[in-house]
């Protein structure tokens, strides 16, 4: 549900005085619940207690009664805990209390205590009802929901009453929305007098707004001129404050304003701006301009908590642990502070400005803790050596490149209203407000293409710089003409750079200026595309000669904000500084930190190893192949209906078609089958008028094809575009599984069974390859270095099995592994009706399959090392360790056969 729909609708419920009586059924209706079950509970005969297992008990209280022991009471009864109600609720319509019975008694959000007109304030307590367990969005989150919403409207007005204003004047209507944005804010923080604005705008425009936009555009020039320069017909006007700071400086075109807009203007002023967060209302208003972004307007904003993952490790651990180490050295504080009111954040896809909001309110908060104890050791302001207690970090210490002219527009103007929120920081700390206007600075926010922009013009490198930011994710096909052009401007020098996302400009860029300045650091949000599969040996050897290293990572996590069903995108972040001066590198994992020797481009601790692709294992394994590929438009593929069709009318052809099973049919335990018509055959199955229809659907659809390999196939409509099917048993991989999964779900397949590309195979194999392949320690190793398809494993022959180290094993190895592997398929056949899906879903997996599987791994572990490894990482580490070990001796033994053969 909407979140402003969810607290407007509580709001009518708690000043409907009249319909208490429906109060607990509409509070359920609001809430989502299904109608059957409201009808259901409004049958009972008493309405003043309401019964819901697992869901709820209310009790209707008289004003004589305290709820606080009634609720006591309730949560102690015997029958009421047989209910497992998720909420107990008691109220007199008065007062409301409830309690939340799943959450700690320690947690203070358990309780719900509010008058019930304040209901709709505390619309997040009853979420877990809509399925939302973890809601962590603070509630001023529904004030800039509610604020872009409002603007929203106001902007598709605008463009309706104005419809070639868009196309012609776009830059004026982004700014005009960032000016209204900073009047609205300003008027209700203490920047300007209380509504002087909105109440300005309403007094000097009729009903319908025939005089509003000159209006407008007065008032704009007003804000900046300064007062002395004023002339006297401005006099009516002489509340307005001087604002400058470039924010009113130049000259736009106002739109015609009609009644409409005049209301919705007047609807923006009348709400409370003072609740607006920069921090995230900054992405918001940008999807006001994006109509598409605006489906779900509470998703667009970069999460906090996510940000602080990457801002901490990079500078923000560091300074604390400075601050905490010298909490007693008054000397030393000072030089802290001084340092930090120097220190320069950069984002060079700055976007609305998020990143820079949170640096520079961090930086803050800490000089306020500097000053906070600088002050209690009896420091007054002079012997600080600043005036009064107002924060010296400067807005023009934070720089930012964004192609989004609008939200160029909006990181500049958030910035001010973080910095006026940073000002009532201080002067609830220290007493004094440091007055915002006129505007002195502002964010070094640059409007351009990042990737063509020499970075040190825009943020002189010679001080301490960190770079941060959530640089653009597109993978090697996404990007357009212009991406790809600057891909080639930045990485002609890199082996294959077409075949990398285009995030690695920035990691390119970012490397070449810390190399440059040795005071200065990065760390982007990545897709883990690029410290995943091929692009790993194409970039980051490249990366490394700038003379930088990893010296702080995430591994893949959720990069996501708190709003119900947004998956979010799998991300890594990555921290690069100059080599060598890092000594204590980190790689967190789930939030676990881990102290590491050295980050590898696959962000685990070992050596800087890039695995290739390769057309042979390394180790001693069979070949692996792709399935058979139709290149068919479907008509060489039958489903099991057709088939069954085929069987009862057609019973002559059943010889043509053979059992066919590609990756997810595998998977999903979905049955398929495939026209197999050899050379010899083809004129004899030409006869039948089903095969002859696909067959001539098959030509068809090759002819047309813009491709000349496929036009060269309509020859032979008959097969399979790419024939590896080979009459063997073998083993099946599919080429993507669900990253949830611990293992792949292979297995084996008859040798009548045709293999299709959407897998990978394994002809004729020895049954203890399976175990080899299904393993905790070949998955460890597929999941690092193997590709992505989204967030689900993509298994490669070339990158996944033939780089796979293993080491040489006896007959009787094999044999152990056989009776592991034959274990497993026990298992698996005490389950017929569940599919593999099914049984290697991570939370439904048969805990005797899972046993089997263990003590598999047990055995393949054994074979690498007789010490056990206590968790993936030190597998990892060791599998890179020895396929160090195996190219090096793969090397040494080519060359020594080139040299015996040039003798």
């Amino acid at each position: 549900m909407n979140l402003i729909d969810l607290q407007d609708k509580l709001k009518v419920l708690s000043d409907d005085k009249n319909n208490y009586s429906e109060f607990i059924f509409n509070l359920l209706e609001i809430y989502s619940f299904p109608k059957t079950t409201i009808l259901k509970l409004k049958k009972e005969e008493d309405h003043s207690v309401i019964k819901l297992k697992n869901k709820l008990y209310f009790k209707e209280t008289t004003k004589d009664e305290d709820e606080h022991l009634t609720i006591d009471e309730l949560s102690k009864d015997k029958d009421v805990l047989k209910l497992n109600p998720r909420f107990i609720i008691v109220t007199d319509y008065d007062n409301f209390v409830a309690i939340d019975t799943r959450k700690n008694i320690e947690n203070s959000s358990r309780t719900l205590d509010v008058k019930i007109d304040d209901l709709h304030k505390r619309y997040e307590f009853f979420t877990p009802w809509l399925g939302i367990e973890s809601y962590q969005v603070d509630r001023e989150t529904v004030a800039d929901i509610r604020a872009a919403s409002k603007m929203a409207k106001l902007y598709d007005q605008i463009l309706s009453d104005n419809p070639n204003f868009y196309s012609n004047d776009s830059r004026d209507l982004n700014l005009l929305l960032s000016r209204l944005l900073f009047c609205f804010f300003a008027e209700d923080t203490g920047i300007f007098e209380k509504n002087i604005f909105t109440n300005s705008l309403l007094s000097n425009s009729d009903i319908n707004a025939e005089n509003l936009s000159s209006y407008i555009e007065r008032v704009f020039d007003i804000f900046n001129t300064e007062v002395s320069k004023r002339n006297t017909l401005d006099q009516d006007l002489k509340s307005f404050p001087y604002v400058n700071g470039g924010l009113f400086k130049d000259k736009i075109k106002i739109p015609k304003f009609t009644k409409k807009t005049r209301g919705l203007l007047e609807e923006c002023g009348n709400l409370d701006w003072s609740e607006i967060n920069p921090d995230i209302f900054g992405s918001m208003i940008q999807a006001v301009v994006h109509p598409n972004q605006r489906e779900n307007l509470g998703m667009h904003y970069t999460s906090v908590p996510n940000i602080m993952k990457l801002i901490r490790p990079l500078f923000l651990d560091e300074l604390y642990e400075e601050y905490f180490n010298n909490i007693n050295n008054k000397k030393k504080l000072e030089e802290l502070r001084l340092r930090i009111s120097e220190i320069k954040i950069f984002d060079p896809a700055c976007g609305s400005g998020n990143f820079l909001i949170i640096s520079y309110k961090e930086l803050c908060k800490l000089e306020i803790l500097i000053l906070k104890q600088l002050l209690g050791a009896n420091y007054n302001s002079i012997e600080l050596g600043f005036n009064d207690h107002f924060s010296i970090i400067n807005l023009n210490n934070f720089y930012g490149i964004e192609i989004d002219d609008f939200a160029h527009d909006v990181a500049k103007l958030s910035l001010y209203l973080a910095q006026h929120q940073v000002n009532v920081m201080f002067e609830k700390e220290f007493g004094k407000l440091k007055p915002i206007l006129p505007l002195r600075e502002s964010g070094k926010i640059v409007c351009g293409n990042s990737a063509r922009i020499n970075w040190e013009e825009i943020c002189q490198n010679e001080d301490e710089v960190y770079i941060v930011g959530n640089p653009p994710y597109l993978g090697a096909r996404m990007q357009d003409s212009l991406q790809k052009e600057d891909m080639s401007l930045v990485l002609n020098q890199f082996q294959s750079f077409n075949n990398l996302d285009y995030i690695s400009i920035w990691f390119a860029k970012g490397a070449d200026y810390i190399n440059k300045n040795k005071n200065s650091k990065i760390a982007f949000v990545s897709t883990n595309s690029i410290c995943q599969g091929e692009q790993v040996a194409l970039l980051w050897p490249r990366i490394f000669d700038f003379g930088v290293e990893i010296f702080f990572a995430h591994q893949s996590f959720k990069w996501e904000n708190n709003a119900k069903h947004n998956a979010g995108v799998t991300v890594i972040i990555v921290g690069l500084s100059n080599s060598g001066i890092t000594k204590n590198k980190k790689i967190f994992i789930d939030n676990k930190e881990i102290k590491a020797k050295n980050i590898s481009p696959y962000l685990t601790d070992s050596n800087n190893v890039y695995v290739s692709s390769k057309n042979t294992p390394l180790s001693d394994l069979p070949e692996m192949n792709f399935g058979s590929m139709a290149n068919d438009n479907g008509n060489l593929i039958l489903s099991n209906d057709e088939y069954l069709d085929i069987q009862s009318k057609s019973p002559e052809i059943i010889k043509y078609i053979k059992k066919a099973i590609g990756g997810q049919d595998f998977i999903k335990g979905e049955n398929k089958y495939c026209i197999w018509v050899e050379d010899q055959e083809v004129e004899d199955a030409e006869k039948n008028d089903f095969l002859n229809k696909r067959f001539k659907a098959v030509k068809l659809f090759r002819e047309i094809s813009k491709r000349g390999a496929t036009n060269k196939l309509a020859k032979i409509p008959y097969r399979f575009a790419e024939v590896r099917y080979k009459k063997t048993n073998s083993i099946i991989i599919p080429r993507t599984s669900s990253e949830n999964r611990d293992y792949i779900p292979l297995g084996f397949i008859d040798k009548d069974t045709v293999g299709l590309d959407s897998a990978q195979m394994i002809s004729n194999p020895e049954t203890y390859i399976f175990g080899i392949v299904s393993s905790c320690m070949h998955m460890v190793w597929v999941r690092a270095v193997g590709g992505k398809l989204k967030t689900d494993i993509r298994y490669s022959s070339s990158l996944c099995y033939n780089t796979f180290p293993f080491p040489k094993i006896t007959e009787d190895q094999k044999q152990i592994i056989t009776n592991q592997v034959h274990n497993i398929l026990d298992e698996r056949e005490k389950y017929p009706g569940k599919t593999l899906g099914e049984l290697y879903d991570p939370e439904k997996m048969p805990h005797e399959l899972k046993q089997a599987h263990v003590f598999l791994d047990e055995v393949i572990d054994k074979i690498y090392r007789s010490k056990p490894f206590e968790n993936d990482e030190e597998r990892l580490a060791h599998l890179f360790k020895l396929y160090e070990e195996m190219i090096e001796k793969e090397k040494a033994t080519k060359e020594k056969k080139i040299k015996i053969t040039k003798n």
